[in-house]
């Protein structure tokens, strides 16, 4: 049995943006619980040239709206970059997953094959949807997400793979 393209994105980008809420919600019961400014987490970073937590959430949202925007020719909303507490991380990423669920799943019926233009450094890739999807929309999504997770894991936030991962059984 063939998986369709809504198969292989909608639900792997809704449970990602579920744990990452989830982990956002243990990072400020952590900060609360050891009473750490929870702004000192959404500034955490793991080298001095990468983005902080902050910009890792944003970057994840942005995957996976572009993602999906791009493998359906929905048009994805913008949000600005202005969240400085956890709490309005979450929030992005909530409003991110609604989004992902919200496209019309007609769309993905052709999203295999739709060609997708990405300029990157100047140059102009195309790729069938599914190709997007498979070698960059998906590993950038979770390039984010994991290091979202790793950020907090450094600043000592008890989190495991069983909360990056979830309920594996869904």
């Amino acid at each position: 049995m063939a998986l369709s393209m809504y198969e292989i994105s909608v639900p792997l980008i809704v449970r990602g943006l579920t744990q990452l809420e989830h982990i956002l919600a243990k990072g400020a019961a952590h900060a609360k619980e050891k009473d750490i400014d929870p702004g000192q987490l959404v500034q955490a970073r793991l080298a001095p040239d990468m983005l902080t937590l902050a910009g890792q959430v944003q970057r994840a949202s942005d995957t996976a709206k572009a993602t999906i925007a791009r493998i359906t020719g929905a048009e994805a909303p913008a949000f600005p970059d202005e969240e400085s507490t956890l709490d309005q991380l979450v929030a992005r990423s909530g409003k991110t997953r609604a989004f992902v669920q919200g496209v019309d799943r007609a769309l993905f019926d052709t999203a295999a094959e739709r060609v997708v233009e990405m300029k990157l450094g100047g140059n102009v890739f195309q790729f069938s949807g599914q190709q997007y999807l498979l070698a960059f929309g998906l590993p950038n999504f979770y390039f984010h997400i994991t290091t979202a997770y790793d950020v907090l894991r450094h600043e000592g936030v008890p989190i495991g793979k069983r909360d990056f991962l979830g309920n594996v059984t869904q």
